[in-house]
This record gives C-alpha cells, sequence and structure tokens, in this order.
C-alpha cells in the first residue's frame, strides 16, 4: 500500500484509513516520505520568519487561546515601525520570507496592510511576503497582494461540515473558509491550508475529508499539527493532539503532495522537545521560528505552553542551524518558492 501511493499520490478512503489509524506502517511512510521530500527538495530546509504581530481577534473559534471572549489575554498590537524593525533584523538574519501573522483585527485595514507590504518590499525587494490575516473579502486579498504580497496561509482547519461547526460559533462557515481559499488562489497568491491534529470530535473521516479538500485546492503549503488545549477556551477538559498521528499525517501528506512545502510547526516543537527534527525526517521542509519582539512572543499564546523563546526564537540561527543539520538537512538562505511544476515533481520521483 505504500508503494500505491507513493507510485499514485492516491488511495481510496478505505486505504488511507487504515494507514491513518495504525501504526504499523509509520517506519515505511517515513522512509518513503523522507525520500520523496530529497528528491524534490534535496536537503534544503526552508525558513520563514515569524512576525506575530496582533493577538486581538474577532471570532471565537472554540479550541484557540486568543479568542474574543478570552479576557485572561494581555492584548498587543505592533505599529508599522515595530514590523519594519523585525524584518530588518530577520534580513540580517538570513531571513527571505517574512511571515505576518495575526488574529482577525479589523485595525489593520487594507490601506495599512498596503503600506506596510510596500514598504517591506521596499526594503527587501528579494524577500517573499507571506499573510496570515484570516477571512477578508476577494477586493481586501486583491489590493494586498497588488502592494507586493506573495502568499497567504489559511488553514481550513476542517473540511468536514458536521466537525466545523463543533469547534466554530454559528458567524462563521466553512464554505467561507473555502471560498477564501479559492479566492486566494484565483488572485495568484502561494496559497496555504492545512488543518490541526487530533482536535476535539475529529475522526479519521473527517481527516479524509480534509485530505480530499486538499487535493481539489492543492495549495502550495499544506500545514498541520497537533491541536493543543488551551485552559481558557471551551475545549480546555480536551485531550491534545499525538505526536505520532501528527508524524503520520506529515509522511502521508508528503507522498500524496510531493510538491508541497510542509512546516515542522512550533506545535510539534511544543508537545516535544525534537519534534520540528521529527518533522523535518518524516517530510517536512520548513521552518517558521519567531521574528516578534521578545516581549509579545509569549502573549500570542493560541495554545498553552507554545515555545517562544530560547532556540525558537529566530535570533538563535546558530541554535537553528544546528537542530536542522543534526536531522541531515541543511538551512537554504533563499525565498525557498514551492516546486509547482508537476511533470518536474514526478521527474524528481521516478515516475
Amino acid at each position: 500500500m505504500i508503494d500505491k501511493l507513493t507510485r499514485e499520490m492516491n488511495l481510496s478512503d478505505g486505504e488511507l484509513a487504515e494507514l491513518i489509524a495504525t501504526d504499523r506502517h509509520d517506519a515505511e511512510l517515513a522512509r518513503n516520505a523522507d525520500r520523496v521530500r530529497q528528491s524534490v527538495y534535496g536537503k534544503d530546509v526552508y525558513i520563514r520568519g515569524l512576525i506575530e504581530f496582533s493577538n486581538y481577534c474577532k471570532n471565537n473559534c472554540f479550541y484557540c487561546g486568543i479568542r474574543q471572549s478570552n479576557e485572561a489575554v494581555k492584548r498587543y498590537r505592533l505599529s508599522k515601525e515595530q514590523i519594519l524593525s523585525c524584518c530588518d533584523e530577520g534580513y540580517g538574519l538570513g531571513f527571505r520570507t517574512f511571515v505576518l501573522q495575526g488574529g482577525e483585527d479589523p485595525y489593520y485595514t487594507d490601506e495599512l496592510m498596503c503600506e506596510i507590504v510596500s514598504l517591506i518590499k521596499a526594503r527587501h525587494g528579494d524577500c517573499a511576503i507571506t499573510l496570515s490575516l484570516g477571512e477578508r473579502p476577494k477586493a481586501s486579498y486583491q489590493a494586498i497582494f497588488d502592494a507586493g504580497a506573495d502568499r497567504y496561509l489559511l488553514r481550513h482547519e476542517t473540511a468536514d461540515e458536521t466537525h466545523y461547526r463543533m469547534l466554530h460559533p454559528e458567524s462563521m462557515s466553512l464554505a467561507n473558509r473555502k471560498e477564501c481559499l479559492w479566492n486566494l488562489k484565483e488572485i495568484g497568491y502561494q496559497v496555504g491550508a492545512g488543518f490541526m491534529v487530533g482536535s476535539p470530535y475529529q475522526t479519521v473521516s473527517s481527516i479524509i475529508a480534509d485530505i480530499r479538500f486538499l487535493q481539489e485546492l492543492r495549495p502550495a503549503m499544506i500545514g498541520i499539527g497537533p491541536y493543543i488545549t488551551h485552559k481558557e477556551t471551551p475545549f480546555k477538559d480536551f485531550k491534545s493532539g499525538s505526536l505520532e498521528l501528527s508524524l503520520r499525517l506529515l509522511s502521508i501528506i508528503r507522498l500524496m503532495f510531493p510538491y508541497a512545502l510542509l512546516p515542522a510547526t512550533t506545535a510539534l516543537g511544543t508537545i516535544a522537545p525534537n519534534g520540528r527534527e521529527l518533522g523535518l525526517t518524516h517530510g517536512a521542509n520548513v521552518v517558521m521560528p519567531n521574528l516578534s519582539p521578545v516581549g509579545v512572543r509569549k502573549l500570542y499564546e493560541l495554545y498553552e505552553d507554545k515555545i517562544c523563546t530560547g532556540e525558537e526564537a529566530a535570533e538563535c540561527r546558530f541554535c537553528l542551524d544546528r537542530r536542522v543539520a543534526s536531522t541531515g538537512y541543511a538551512i537554504a538562505v533563499h525565498r525557498g518558492d514551492v516546486k509547482d511544476a508537476q511533470q518536474e515533481v514526478l521527474a524528481a520521483i521516478g515516475e
């Protein structure tokens, strides 16, 4: 079955369910995923400088620590000047992609975001700008793209309508989430989607629905990582997702989407000290250390105990280089764009 998945990049729902639900194929999955990842991307690991610029959010997702109703959060916003300073510092450290991520904060209007993006591009024209601002109208996405944004991350979180309703308030809709992703792709962004692993009420069937949606969308980047609980949410009593299932799904995703950019997420590093290294050996090829000002890193707490200092900090490039090298890979100092030519991918893996 692993050979079939590697060769055909697809399985039936029943075959996928078997792979997802059991650990007996994990070692073979990881080996094949690592081989395919090296065939397409070599030993390069792409680094993205993450700037978490606001923890205000108008939404009330049941799983999220910065949800609007969480009154225990100390809220903050970074100014335009602070964001630019983070980029300047990151550029000097070798980062050639900046990821601007925040809650859905109306303070950051189209006008302000366009100005920020334009200024970053003016200073660092050889860099890519990735945005993660949540759901916005298509015209908003278009304006910011025209200002110079290159990529957009919008994890769909779950493609199962029933599951979606269990995770979100009535004011939000899966249909709108998907429409935003299609709009972003139509505009020309390199789009990132993805889902939580082990979120409350998740089933094998809902994971398969996630994979089928990704096959329709064919995003440039697929971000998956373990769900981690937060004490100030309605899901405070639920268990966090597992490292094992997260790694298994990373390998499956790599085999089904050989071209994709797959991050070894901060969440992986939070649930296990070597979680991100394990992610890199199971198919991932991107890491996103934190460029945010030190004083706010602990405040962007989507989940509890998030790693945000020490070796997670982007400033510790030597530590980051060493960690990546321990997996047999090496950090590449360039934009790290997706390899989107399917024929190139097929040729690279010998099909």
